[in-house]
């Protein structure tokens, strides 16, 4: 997920618009070929998915296989679908999907398969996903532990935090969410979780919500933030609360915002994924599966904690999402 993130625009060979819609290249009637592979982003213009975009150009080009890359304007269902249905009208031979509910997409997933186009879930799942030929995501679960561990480094006496998401129902940021909250819970007393508010994806209400938990908490100590939003909005809201310098944050993904809030000091600390090869990994699967081949049910990529102290370094930049390929 997500988180829902923080985590420029694509190269496209046309923009089209469904359903209100903004694509990022041709619709489904271009993507006829049963040896197509066509890439629906969770949303455009986000730098985890422009560089998971670039990892799946990549594997393309090397399989010798034609890839044409979709995704909606906003992170949401209801316009995610109506791409999906167009795509699969045109009978591509793969998907590669980011989809953005587990619940709201999992019937027009299970219809795709059933005619016969390989399914591979890319980042974010569905609550059934049996009908996939693969599925590879970070293991956000992991990420969520991860972010407590770069908390501990940070706050080694311990102390109260919280956790600010965007909303309920997207299996990555739901993911983190429970694996910051295990690792907490797992800390003997060190720190103590006084729990998890979602911002629905608004800077304003995460600000909202990160200035009433230091009213009620003035001894907080650090907010995980498990998508760019909610950490721009828990940075604003700990500025109006006077309290700069004394509560850290802890955002996931890397992309520039993200990076450019590291490095002024708005965070502390940023989970970064592997997009990048999410996306050649989804690929090498849609072509195995293409070909009758055996392919990996589940896969999972890794996570960099990157810090003021190491994003400069040569491992903290490769670690940085991209704005473009």
């Amino acid at each position: 997920m997500k988180s829902m993130l923080k985590r420029s625009a694509i190269a496209a060979l046309s923009v089209g618009v469904v359903a209100g819609l903004t694509l990022g290249a041709a619709p489904a009637a271009n993507a006829d070929s049963h040896n197509d592979i066509v890439f629906i982003q969770g949303v455009k213009g986000d730098g985890f998915y422009i560089t998971m975009d670039c990892g799946v150009k990549a594997a393309a080009k090397k399989a010798k296989v034609k890839v044409k890359t979709v995704g909606p304007a906003k992170f949401d269902a209801t316009l995610q679908k109506p791409i999906l249905d167009s795509i699969v009208a045109g009978k591509p031979g793969a998907i590669l999907i980011a989809p953005n509910d587990v619940k709201a997409m999992q019937r027009p997933l299970e219809n795709a398969a059933k005619k016969g186009i390989e399914i591979i879930l890319v980042d974010t799942t569905v609550g059934k996903p049996k009908f996939a030929a693969s599925a590879i995501s970070s293991n956000n679960f992991a990420g969520g532990q991860e972010a407590y561990n770069a908390v501990k480094r940070l706050i080694p006496g311990g102390g109260k935090v919280m956790g600010i998401s965007t909303i309920p129902g997207i299996s990555t940021t739901d993911a983190r969410d429970a694996g910051f909250k295990s690792a907490v819970g797992k800390s003997g007393g060190l720190f103590s979780y006084i729990g998890l508010e979602y911002s629905n994806n608004e800077p304003s209400k995460a600000a909202q919500i990160a200035t009433a938990a230091i009213a009620a908490n003035p001894d907080l100590k650090a907010i995980f933030a498990s998508n760019l939003f909610s950490a721009q909005g828990a940075a604003t809201g700990i500025k109006q609360a006077g309290k700069e310098g004394q509560i850290i944050i802890i955002g996931f993904d890397a992309g520039p915002d993200q990076v450019k809030a590291l490095k002024d000091g708005t965070v502390q600390a940023l989970i970064a994924q592997s997009p990048y090869d999410i996306g050649t990994k989804g690929v090498e699967q849609a072509v195995k599966a293409m070909a009758g081949k055996k392919t990996k049910k589940k896969m999972t990529t890794g996570f960099t904690i990157l810090t003021a102290g190491n994003v400069n370094t040569k491992a903290g930049k490769a670690a940085q999402y991209l704005s473009k390929c």
